[in-house]
């Protein structure tokens, strides 16, 4: 049976999935091009999209189609209107997701936040056309700059819930961070719901599970976001 296979490949794994027209078949998490090979070898792969933030053209040089391989960059047609101002700068992986809500939900607004390293939020309007959003600070990368660019306080990990009255530095910094990326969240939702009351607000990233039961309601989680947005991308250029 031959599928589709797209690749999202970060600074530090690559995620991979096999489709079968918009249907997700198998999804893969590897560190290396090496152990993505090892993965797909025993599939016959009709068409590729390989989205790469580090890796060149020749490290997928094994990847082996009967039909067509695309690299995703930002002149690449899309099944979406880009409206960004500097669409030359615009991330892949943010591109990746506006197109992944696009396919989900192609007559409504969208929000699409993408908890990661920085936390993206991004804007689809019902006609299709990608207007731009927000970047802003992870959780961990506010609690890395508290302890890089201060002398004393301590560098934390912890996700946990923690009371808005903090009693010690430790509990202060995890306040302002948790409770504070929780109000952001919220608020900016808040904002797009005021100007599109029926927006569909979709939730992504690996810090998507730590939010999800800590915004308002009806907050849709789409974990594959990006990889479907691929496939939706890969899917519209192989038409061609």
């Amino acid at each position: 049976m031959n599928m589709n296979l797209v690749v999202d490949a970060g600074n530090t794994r690559i995620k991979a999935a096999l489709f079968q027209n918009e249907q997700l078949v198998n999804k893969f998490i590897v560190h290396s091009p090496d152990q993505l090979k090892i993965e797909i070898e025993k599939y016959q792969l009709e068409n590729v999209m390989i989205s790469s933030v580090n890796h060149s053209q020749e490290d997928f040089s094994f990847i082996l189609v009967s039909k067509k391989i695309f690299f995703l960059t930002q002149s690449l047609p899309l099944p979406i209107t880009n409206g960004y101002g500097t669409p030359s700068t615009l991330g892949l992986d943010r591109l990746a997701a506006a197109c992944g809500a696009f396919s989900l939900f192609p007559t409504r607004n969208c929000l699409v936040v993408d908890a990661g390293t920085c936390i993206n939020y991004e804007f689809i309007n019902d006609k299709g056309v990608y207007l731009g959003g927000a970047i802003s600070p992870g959780i961990e990368m506010r609690y890395k700059a508290m302890h890089t660019f201060t002398a004393r306080l301590p560098l934390i990990t912890s996700l946990d819930d923690v009371n808005m009255l903090g009693t010690t530095t430790e509990e202060c910094m995890q306040s302002g961070v948790v409770n504070g990326v929780i109000s952001e969240v919220n608020g900016i939702i808040d904002w797009y719901r005021e100007k599109h009351p029926s927006i569909v607000v979709l939730i992504c990233g690996g810090n998507a599970p730590f939010f999800e039961n800590r915004l308002k309601p009806t907050i849709f989680a789409a974990p594959d976001l990006v990889l479907m947005g691929l496939n939706r991308i890969l899917r519209y250029n192989a038409s061609f």
